[in-house]
């Protein structure tokens, strides 16, 4: 009996273990550059590691998710979030017996190209590339920085994932999304696992932080369905701060068993043979019930008026889309203030839009203010 397991013994593994429907390691179409293969993990698996080690995913602790970081200790960053994804992403795959390497692997690249302040960054950044006729979505952000921005090897940029893992970057996108850039196929189940974790994990850390900070109130969470329905499986006992963790993880529990069976439903309906079937189904395998979709929408709802439109909350948003439109303004203008690196890429012809956008969107909450402060 031998207690090593090698690259092959994991390929028969997944080959004995997972449906035909999932993406398999000896089905990859492989990367762009040819490598020697490890004798002990899976191509995903290397992925997983790669997009670990990268600068990018390090500077995630150091962007905002709701608030930023100087807010207090326990709000989410960009760093937590990408974790929660990744956790939900791997038990739903498991579940659903996809692939839960390559679902890991999208889950934690999937913020990677994400601007510092949030979702309010992102705004400030879009609106600054429409001025010159193209357009920022972390997604594509994300890609560009697995494919070209990471330097590991100095025969190639970028961290040379799967081409499994990219396509996964690309279509973990929103229905307004998908519909923008005119995807006909959806996205393959490991993707569409980490598109529905995403929601399920942000949705909830936002409760969360919500009632943490004051925002929110138990008061008003009350008056939502799917509170309601949560609140009478788990009776209060001791202390609020233990009640509202006992709830949201409730919340969490209930979201995922209910897409675990919906999605189970719909995947014995289509009865797909290849991942190309649930590609090229008509609609998304991976959801929620429509009761559960119904309670879902009325807290999405809620949390848009009552959460990410507060005072507090938009205060911060203005901030920030103040700080990056002002470094971009004056680094545009005095292009020799970038680094070394990023200036060379202006002199050698790069777009100079384009660089900055790399650069800006690449920055931690801190590293933008206290730049901006030091050209005042």
């Amino acid at each position: 009996m031998t207690f090593l397991l090698t690259r092959q013994d994991l390929e028969n593994r997944e080959l004995h273990m997972l449906p035909p429907y999932a993406i398999r390691n000896v089905e990859s179409k492989g990367r762009d550059h040819e490598e020697l293969k490890s004798p002990t993990r899976l191509e995903f698996q290397r992925d997983r590691d790669r997009v670990l080690h990268s600068k990018a995913f390090r500077r995630l602790k150091g962007k905002t998710q709701v608030f930023v970081a100087h807010y207090g200790d326990h709000f989410r960053s960009r760093l937590t979030h990408t974790l929660e994804v990744a956790q939900i992403a791997r038990s739903l795959a498991r579940i659903l017996q996809g692939n839960e390497d390559l679902s890991e692997t999208i889950a934690l690249a999937h913020d990677l190209g994400h601007t510092p302040f949030g979702h309010a960054g992102e705004e400030a950044m879009r609106e600054l590339m429409h001025r010159f006729g193209l357009d920022f979505e972390h997604n594509a952000q994300s890609r560009r920085i697995v494919e070209i921005l990471e330097k590991r090897n100095p025969n190639y940029d970028g961290l040379n994932l799967t081409k499994e893992s990219r396509e996964g970057l690309f279509k973990h996108v929103s229905p307004h999304d998908r519909q923008k850039h005119k995807l006909a196929e959806n996205a393959f189940l490991e993707a569409q696992i980490v598109d529905s974790a995403d929601q399920i994990a942000y949705q909830n850390h936002d409760i969360d932080d919500g009632l943490r900070s004051g925002i929110l109130s138990l008061d008003d969470l009350s008056k939502l369905d799917i509170w309601q329905k949560v609140m009478a499986k788990i009776p209060s006992g001791g202390s609020e701060e233990v009640w509202i963790s006992r709830l949201v993880s409730g919340l969490i529990n209930e979201m995922v068993e209910n897409l675990s069976k919906e999605s189970a439903r719909k995947i014995a309906e289509l009865k797909p043979k290849t991942p190309d079937d649930i590609r090229n189904s008509k609609e998304k395998i991976v959801g929620f019930s429509q009761e559960m979709e119904d309670m879902n929408t009325q807290l999405r709802h809620f949390l848009f008026s009552c959460f990410y439109k507060s005072s507090q909350v938009i205060a911060q948003s203005t901030n920030g889309k103040e700080t990056i439109k002002k470094l971009f303004f004056y680094l545009y203008d005095h292009p020799e203030s970038l680094p070394e690196n990023y200036y060379q890429l202006v002199q050698f012809g790069e777009r100079k839009e384009v660089v900055l956008k790399d650069f800006i969107a690449g920055m931690t909450d801190d590293f933008a203010l206290n730049l901006a402060d030091s050209l005042s």
